[in-house]
């Protein structure tokens, strides 16, 4: 998953210009030295075009295809799988003081409502991916309601992304600072929701979590 724009929380936008070329040449090379998927993460238009393109298979974008007026149509003219996350606000503000009615209700009816954009726009439902956005416009208690209540959102008839991975709830729980010392953390909100059914989880650090479902899958069914 290559993608060129922080958008931790606080943080500003980048220009489109800059973010392709930071992007491109990582793209660009992937695709010479290696036969694994590539993900474009962007809320870019003119990003996503450029990237698949170049030989992206999934576009992932935070907003859920809304922060750029042309990144629906994009969507569907590259005719890859889209990863629609929720987030609450823009990446500058999302922290202060985000509210819901119910987390877990409210996510899944946005959501909803951008999956049925998605298809107005010609995307089929098929072909997309929902992810809860933990971290983006949520606190810990929020963070906490949507991996225990994540399974509601196989109702939406899409399959399911989970990125938990080194996120500063984990940190919270923890009591661990650097996020690169909150492996253990993200593999157990990992294998929670992979408990949950979600079909794809979104990781830093993949050979650890690789070990751990091993030994989760076999335990779960007895076998290797």
């Amino acid at each position: 998953d290559i993608g060129g724009e922080s958008t931790r929380p606080g943080s500003d936008p980048t220009p489109v210009q800059v973010e392709l070329d930071r992007v491109m040449p990582v793209i660009e090379g992937l695709k010479r030295r290696t036969d694994a998927a590539i993900s474009i993460d962007t809320r870019k238009a003119a990003v996503m075009r450029a990237a698949v393109a170049a030989g992206a298979g999934m576009i992932n974008d935070i907003t859920a295809l809304r922060s750029d007026a042309e990144a629906l149509s994009a969507a569907a003219t590259a005719g890859v799988p889209v990863v629609l996350m929720h987030a609450l606000g823009d990446p500058k503000t999302m922290q202060v003081d985000p509210r819901y009615d119910d987390v877990v209700a409210d996510v899944y009816d946005t959501l909803e409502a951008r999956i049925e954009a998605c298809e107005a726009a010609g995307i089929a439902r098929a072909m997309i991916i929902v992810d809860p956005g933990l971290g983006f416009g949520k606190t810990l208690e929020h963070n906490l309601a949507l991996i225990a209540g994540i399974a509601l959102l196989h109702a939406t008839g899409c399959q399911v992304m989970l990125g938990a991975s080194r996120k500063r709830f984990i940190g919270t729980l923890t009591g661990v600072e650097r996020p690169a010392e909150r492996v253990p953390g993200s593999i157990g909100a990992a294998l929670a929701g992979v408990a949950a059914g979600v079909q794809l989880i979104r990781v830093h650090d993949v050979a650890e979590t690789k070990a751990a479902l091993d030994v989760y899958w076999a335990g779960v069914h007895g076998k290797r």
